[in-house]
């Protein structure tokens, strides 16, 4: 076979303790999943989960211990950070029951979801869908994944992201409106799900702005932190 130019290279992911590679196949994300940023949010409840997705090639991938770098993106003068828990899958499947989520899942890793919150805000005015406010690049940073053995009990892990050494984010994962199995559950009735996806659950309240310039640390209890400098 041939193609008419060199096709792109497969996007991986770190994997703590290994030289193995997780291959990145589709990156989903849950929205407003935490109840107190839905309310900041301006929304109230237990709505159903809703997804969009991002494109693979969106994702700052960031070895252990180092810290990424993330440029400010084009169009917005509004570009908030969203601290996550991120879910690797490891075995696909389709209609997966929450019982049985877990065997599933490869690994757990500390995930951005940065937004260009400015145009999201107007595509959601016009009723237009809003890729350009999510799925742009560099637009998701990703820290190595932990092997789900490894990881403890990460439904009950604490979640927090600093700003320049001051907190912006923190909650707990318990907090999750939708839990890990549930949205498990709810994204594989929609899609079937392969080896390789990367899920990121929603993040908690206290999402704000970031200029160039800022250093953004963010934390699962149990996977490590994901260090990252928006540059300009």
């Amino acid at each position: 076979m041939s193609f008419l130019f060199p096709p792109a290279p497969t996007v991986s992911v770190g994997i703590v303790g290994q030289t193995n590679r997780f291959p990145v196949h589709r990156v989903y994300c849950v929205g407003r999943n935490y109840e107190e940023h839905a309310k900041e949010m301006g929304f109230t409840g237990r709505e159903p989960p809703f997804f969009f997705l991002k494109p693979a090639d969106s994702l700052v991938v960031v070895e252990a211990g180092q810290t990424g770098t993330m440029p400010y993106p084009s169009l917005t003068h509004n570009l908030h950070h969203e601290i996550e828990l991120v879910v690797a899958i490891g075995q696909g499947g389709r209609n997966i029951l929450a019982a049985d989520a877990a065997k599933h899942i490869y690994g757990y890793a500390v995930g951005l979801d940065m937004t260009r919150r400015d145009l999201q805000n107007e595509m959601k005015k016009q009723g237009r869908p809003w890729c350009i406010g999510k799925a742009f690049d560099h637009s998701a940073p990703i820290g190595p994944i932990t092997p789900q053995a490894q990881a403890g009990d990460v439904n009950q892990a604490d979640i927090s992201l600093q700003v320049n050494g001051t907190d912006r984010q923190r909650s707990n994962v318990a907090k999750l409106i939708w839990n890990v199995a549930e949205t498990i559950e709810h994204l594989s009735a929609a899609w079937e799900l392969q080896p390789g996806d990367l899920i990121y659950t929603g993040t908690p309240e206290g999402v704000a702005a970031v200029v160039a310039g800022d250093w953004l640390v963010g934390e699962v209890a149990g996977l490590g932190s994901l260090q990252i400098k928006i540059t300009p």
